[in-house]
């Protein structure tokens, strides 16, 4: 499954973005997708995930302010970031994992959020 990240950049605090992840899968065979970031310095983290079914993951960080979906149809992911922060400053990758018995990961490239004060 090969991963294409669209979105980040540069806002102010209080300001959106919004990121979108084109899966070249169909995303319904996908147990899961969701969006991690790593900050400098620092362990990347699961900011949202969103299962096949439709469940969401949000990190304690993030609730209330981002907003995960997915459009099956266009076998997109999106990612709604709403009042950021400079804490959310960080490169963010778009994930998926997929497998039965066994699990496989995958990928995206990493987008560049940067959230100035």
């Amino acid at each position: 499954v090969q991963l294409q990240a669209y979105g980040g950049g540069l806002v102010q605090a209080g300001g959106s973005l919004r990121f979108s992840c084109v899966a070249s899968a169909n995303i319904s065979s996908i147990n899961v997708m969701g969006w991690y970031r790593q900050a400098p310095g620092k362990q990347r983290e699961l900011v949202a995930a969103i299962t096949s079914g439709g469940s969401t993951n949000y990190a304690d960080s993030v609730k209330g302010r981002f907003t995960i979906s997915r459009d099956n149809a266009k076998n997109t992911v999106y990612l709604q970031m709403n009042n950021l922060k400079p804490e959310d400053t960080a490169v963010y990758y778009c994930h998926a994992r997929r497998g039965i018995r066994t699990l496989y990961d995958y990928w995206g490239q990493g987008t560049q959020v940067t959230v100035s004060s």
